[in-house]
């Protein structure tokens, strides 16, 4: 199914006319017109607002253009069964379980495959058939890439714990002692911070894994965001649901 027919059929599944559809949009009914004619297609940021209002992926609005399997655990994706950032919105890498509210569920690949070997296993299929697929296909998957790169689970834990005692000897005043950091999508964490000029910039990518955690300031009335990977360090802090930011400090590693 192509976009178009996918958008006329969301529309009428709804019981949208054309008018009413633009209205929440915000664009103009030939817009939408020419949508369901395939004259044109939806821009990003608009095809973020239908899957949003129709509640369904934006690979679903482009006629499943791409098969989608979640890269932590393989699981074939439909939107059923598809992540969600804390805004509702769809995160098409992961499956649910695998990812929720910004945050990954497993920091671990042992217990991810603990997890599946005792679900999966059944009279066609042993645990230790399982476990031996798990470990060789989970390698391969985008979430556990980044522990290969820097050469496998246990140099990853030195890792995170080397970025603990670097944030932690910042001193900055009024954050706590860092104990635990996260695995976060960038989308997730990627706050726009004010400009002398009035701007706004982003420092994150949107689409990238970095290692994270959220504290309580020491003084109150605020919290501490704290970002890292393997080139810099961030701090910020900002109001509840991530209002009002500032940047502490930004450093390269």
């Amino acid at each position: 199914m192509e976009t178009k027919d996918v958008i006329y059929e969301l529309r009428n599944r709804d019981g949208l006319s054309q008018e009413e559809l633009a209205e929440k949009l915000f664009v103009t009914r030939q817009a939408v017109s020419r949508w369901e004619t395939g004259e044109t297609t939806p821009n990003t940021e608009t095809l973020k607002l239908l899957s949003r209002l129709f509640d369904v992926s934006i690979n679903t609005l482009l006629g499943s253009p791409r098969t989608l399997i979640c890269q932590c655990c393989g699981m074939p994706l439909e939107d059923s069964t598809t992540s969600r950032e804390r805004d509702g919105l769809f995160n098409e890498e992961y499956c649910k379980w695998c990812y929720a509210d910004g945050e990954y569920t497993y920091h671990n690949m042992d217990d991810l495959i603990d997890f599946c070997a005792e679900h999966m296993a059944n009279e066609q299929v042993t645990g230790d058939q399982v476990r031996e697929y798990m470990r060789e296909m989970l390698p391969k998957l985008n979430y556990w890439k980044r522990y290969t790169e820097i050469g496998g689970e246990e140099k990853f834990k030195e890792f995170r714990d080397q970025l603990i005692r670097e944030l932690n000897d910042l001193h900055i005043e009024g954050m706590p002692e860092v104990t635990e950091l996260f695995a976060l999508v960038g989308g997730y964490v990627n706050l726009a911070y004010p400009l002398p000029n009035g701007g706004n910039v982003k420092l994150l990518d949107d689409a990238a894994t970095y290692l994270g955690c959220q504290l309580e300031s020491l003084f109150g009335g605020r919290c501490f965001g704290v970002v890292a990977n393997m080139e810099f360090l961030l701090v910020c802090t900002y109001e509840e649901n991530g209002e009002n930011p500032e940047l502490v400090l930004y450093k390269k590693r």
